[in-house]
């Protein structure tokens, strides 16, 4: 699974309220932290779910 963040990313936190683990607020901008897809798939698909700007882009290679 690879996930990028678009430019329609306003920083609001959902992402990282619900997975820190892969997800970080920097500059008022998501940072998605890969090393820690793996395992946090369904926590990346609900963060993905609840984006209120659709920023978050999940694909299945």
């Amino acid at each position: 699974m690879h996930i990028s963040i678009s430019d329609n990313c306003v920083g609001c936190g959902a992402c990282s309220a619900i997975n820190p683990e892969v997800f970080e607020i920097n500059r008022n901008f998501a940072i998605v932290n890969p090393d820690f897809v793996t395992g946090n798939e369904d926590s990346c698909i609900d963060a993905a779910i609840e984006c209120p700007v659709n920023a978050i882009n999940i694909y299945d290679f």
